[in-house]
């Protein structure tokens, strides 16, 4: 099989687990087809002597300071080791010359490269750079539900010079079918399903704060309402758990980097969550989880995806609905396993038909 040279164009969030967990997995996915892999960064106006001050700035990150924001900065620095990048920059302002050259073929997503409320999407994210031939998406996510009515156009335009397009969430399929009339879209799974627990478990990390204890797994992106704080604290105390809240600034384990949220994934005696890549891990993990959704306005219209998650899975029992049951406790993802062997199967086709690989 002839090597070929492909490039990720994806968000990059140093911030956000879902965002490099999902740019890794679409990079070891693509590498297990005799692929050379590069993430190109795009990163709004970093681009000529603004390079040189970003690296600047990202160096003087790095220098240890007593500070939990800074100490969680470096341990996403660490995981992103596990992820080539590539020497080049990219922006809507700056397409290093002949780019689409250097490369054999283009994937944007995951993640939400295609959500206009998302003041950083460009053209890049539909990679206009490129031949019609070279652009692909992989579980590109638009994560809402409607697109503004000045910007359909927009949107018709960049889809109908996609090659190959695959999405996250059945509604982001029907809104494209809707602009486009186009019939190919196919939905597949994040790509961290791709990887089973134990390809995971290479890049994964015990956090140093850990005890032999049971713990409860608070991530959740949204506001925590004081009923349903106090009923995961019931449920803590009724099982003699402590609880992480792995997004609160003031817990120990706020630092944690992505290596680390895998570890407590794992090894959680329960997951509360209103994250989409949290339940995502969970059901890799084999651990119980319940979902939460978000009460926030500007919030709700995010949970398609979950919905998407749950539906498929036939795992809408995992929603919380007012109280913690022993049902919620306990777990069978037998039927879940099936059906993901399925859509693993479904979401390699998709890749060798991008990758123009004949069997």
């Amino acid at each position: 099989m002839k090597l070929k040279k492909v490039a990720i164009l994806t968000i990059n969030d140093n911030d956000n687990y879902g965002n490099r967990l999902q740019n890794y997995a679409v990079q070891e996915v693509l590498k297990k087809y005799n692929n050379k892999v590069e993430t190109i960064s795009n990163c709004k106006g970093k681009y000529g002597i603004n390079v040189i001050i970003y690296k600047i700035k990202d160096l003087i990150k790095k220098i240890p300071i007593i500070n939990r924001k800074y100490f969680r900065f470096n341990n996403f620095m660490k995981f992103n080791k596990n992820i080539k990048a590539s020497k080049y920059y990219i922006d809507e302002h700056h397409v290093p010359k002949k780019l689409a050259e250097k490369y054999d073929c283009f994937f944007t997503g995951s993640d939400q490269v295609w959500n206009p409320n998302f003041n950083r999407m460009s053209d890049i994210d539909f990679l206009a750079f490129a031949p019609k031939d070279k652009r692909n998406s992989f579980s590109a996510s638009i994560g809402i539900d409607e697109i503004p009515n000045k910007l359909k156009d927009y949107y018709k335009k960049n889809l109908l010079q996609m090659n190959n397009i695959s999405v996250r969430e059945d509604r982001a399929k029907e809104i494209i079918i809707e602009l486009t009339g186009r019939n190919d879209i196919e939905v597949l799974v994040d790509p961290t399903m791709l990887l089973d627990a134990e390809e995971w478990d290479k890049v994964s990390k015990k956090p140093e704060q850990i005890k032999e204890e049971k713990y409860i797994l608070n991530y959740f992106l949204g506001e925590l309402s004081d009923s349903r704080k106090s009923e995961i604290e019931k449920i803590a105390k009724e099982n003699n758990c402590k609880i992480i809240n792995i997004m609160d600034k003031r817990d120990p384990f706020y630092v944690s980097g992505p290596s680390e949220f895998l570890y407590l994934e794992k090894n959680a005696f329960l997951i509360c969550t209103d994250s989409f890549h949290s339940s995502v891990f969970a059901i890799l993990y084999n651990r119980p989880f319940i979902i939460f959704d978000r009460e926030q306005e500007g919030l709700k219209s995010m949970n398609s995806r979950i919905d998407t998650l749950i539906e498929k899975f036939n795992l809408k029992n995992r929603r919380f609905s007012g109280s913690i049951t022993e049902e919620n406790l306990n777990h069978d993802y037998s039927e879940a396993y099936k059906i993901l062997e399925k859509e693993r199967e479904k979401s390699l086709n998709f890749l060798k038909k991008a990758l123009d690989i004949k069997e």
